[in-house]
Formats: structure tokens, sequence, C-alpha cells
């Protein structure tokens, strides 16, 4: 695929965000409209996704970061480098589906076998990750439901061009994704930040690649549900 030309340093992407001064604005807004910000949200720890309707100010205090640091860092980044999924909302349910629902159904089934063999092996290793498993069992259960529930009920409801009643169920998967993102900070604790120990197994190692991978991927989905694809059907019905 090949990279857009990047753009005349005139229009640097902060100065396309609009009047508000960045640091000001939420992080879902900017992750919704500045693409490659979500990397640099992760790379600092900053919940964009159940979190989005934080200010980056406020953010980045609450973690004892320097806002005007990831400012200057949202600043440089070149929107031609990042590939953004479809905003309409049809198409954008449809790279949901393909790209995260699909992929989520194949990799949580291998992490869950990956992680009942480390904590089998490993289970004298201080480090090991007890109860990682059964955590990311309850990640699979869960979120399969949610997912079931979004591609049965709401995603045909949007399909459709929207619904009077459809409040109700986008507001309860709003509700779902916040304790996906409690789950989430729970795996991330029992691995560590999935950060394997000096001289960890190729399975341990790979068991961890596969809990960040989880983490980002499941970030970016949440993001773009609740930043993106929700907000277009709350807009319309309230002005209904």
């Amino acid at each position: 695929m090949s990279i857009a030309e990047s753009p005349s340093p005139a229009a640097s992407p902060v100065a396309s965000m609009g009047v508000i001064p960045l640091a000001q604005r939420s992080l879902g807004d900017i992750a919704a409209s500045l693409p490659g910000a979500t990397a640099v949200f992760r790379r600092h720890k900053l919940d964009f996704c159940c979190g989005g309707n934080v200010a980056l100010a406020a953010a980045a205090a609450g973690k004892g970061l320097s806002a005007d640091t990831i400012v200057a860092e949202l600043d440089v980044l070149d929107p031609g480098l990042f590939a953004q999924p479809p905003r309409e909302a049809a198409a954008l349910i449809e790279h949901v589906l393909a790209r995260y629902h699909t992929v989520h159904r194949r990799e949580l089934p291998e992490l869950v076998r990956l992680a009942r063999r480390v904590e089998a092996v490993h289970r004298d290793h201080p480090d090991v990750p007890a109860g990682l498993a059964h955590a990311l069992e309850s990640m699979q259960s869960e979120l399969g439901d949610h997912m079931d529930k979004e591609e049965t009920i709401l995603f045909p409801l949007m399909r459709q061009g929207g619904h009077p009643m459809i409040a109700h169920p986008v507001s309860r998967m709003r509700l779902e994704h916040d304790d996906h993102g409690e789950r989430l900070r729970a795996i991330e604790a029992l691995s560590r930040g999935a950060i394997p120990p000096p001289g960890a197994c190729a399975t341990w190692r790979a068991l961890y690649t596969g809990v960040r991978k989880l983490a980002d991927d499941l970030m970016e989905h949440i993001h773009l549900e609740n930043n993106v694809l929700f907000p277009q059907f709350e807009r319309a019905q309230a002005s209904g």
C-alpha cells in the first residue's frame, strides 16, 4: 500500500483541529480526528476509549505527565502515514466486524491456551501471571456476548439508518465498554504490563505479545465505536 504524500508544513495536524487548544479537547475527539493520535495515547497510557470524554490536559495531569510534551508529539504526526478506517456508518460497521470482532474471536482462545500453559509450567516462578488464564476466559465470554448483541441488535438498527429507541442499546454498549476497559486493566496488571521476565520461554513471550495486541486492538475497537460510530446516531436522535 502506497503512503500518502505528506501535507505541507503549513497544514499541521494541530492547526487543522480548530480554534480550541488541543490540550483542552477531549482524548476521544482528538483520537477520532487526528490519525496516529491513538498510538501516542497508548504510549503514555492515556485512556482515549472509555475515558475519551476527558480533556487532554486533565488526563495528562492525572497521570503526572506534561500536556505540552504530548501536544508536541501530536503536532509532529503525519496523518498521511496512517490508514484511516471509514467514517460512514455502514462501512465502519463492516470494518469493525472484520478487523475486530473476527480477530477477537480468533485470538482470545489461543491466549487462554497459552496462559494456561504458562501458569502450569512456570507455577513456581515468582513472576508467573497467576489468574491470567481465568481473566482472559472471562474477557472472551463477556466480549463474545457483547459482540453478539451488537451484531444481532445494534448494528442491524444502524444499517437501517437508526431507530427512535436506539439510545438504549447504545448506552448499554457504552457501559459494557467500560467493563471491558476495567477487565483489560486487570489483565495488564496480572501480566505486569505484558513485559516478559528475563529468560522467559517462547510460550511466555508469545502470550505477552498477544496480550499487548489484545490491549491495542480492544482500545482501538472501543474508540471507533464510542467516539466515531455511536455519536452519529446519538446526534441524529437528539436533532430529531
